[in-house]
């Protein structure tokens, strides 16, 4: 891309980029977000204002999600305390965490609702719907195998959404 096609498309001046491509100047906020926004790169990819990667964090991060097993909620609020002090300060971890909360939350929601239609159906005496229970089961353990390939993952390679997307509650 030309200077005078990114100058065009930023909406800032073409000695700006100049200036800044000869490293005479650095872009400050807007003029890096608008610079950004034309090259359709995300901002946190190019400045690292003191970030560093931790491979291990984003291990612990994702094997987190296994205290489900022994605290109600916990594979969102473990997660979620470890993804908000350390998003800022580790290099991808603002969108793992985003996306490992994103699929938790969801988790949750689906998983909680197979167990209490499941015992509201026994409490009603009525049968033929252990499908649920089972159903229910069978999310719990593709949590438990997919917690477990994501570190292994994490701890190989730097990969931001390894959950699938499915609901987008936080960005």
């Amino acid at each position: 891309m030309s200077q005078e096609l990114l100058a065009e498309e930023a909406k800032v001046n073409l000695r700006t980029i100049q200036r800044i491509e000869n490293n005479e100047s650095e872009p400050r906020g807007k003029t890096l977000n608008l610079i950004c926004d034309a090259l359709k790169v995300n901002v946190e990819d190019i400045v690292e204002y003191g970030k560093k990667t931790d491979q291990t964090f984003l291990v612990v991060l994702h094997l987190s999600v296994l205290s489900f097993l022994v605290i109600p909620l916990g594979n969102i609020l473990i997660p979620l305390i470890l993804w908000v002090n350390k998003k800022d300060k580790i290099i991808g971890l603002k969108e793992a965490g985003a996306n490992l909360l994103n699929f938790q939350i969801f988790w949750c929601i689906v998983t909680y609702c197979l167990f209490i239609g499941y015992a509201f159906l026994k409490i009603m005496h009525i049968s033929g719907f252990t499908i649920l229970i089972y159903s229910a089961m069978f999310l719990v353990l593709i949590n438990i195998i997919l917690s477990v390939l994501f570190a292994i993952i994490s701890r190989k390679k730097m990969s931001k959404n390894l959950y699938p997307t499915i609901v987008k509650l936080i960005k």
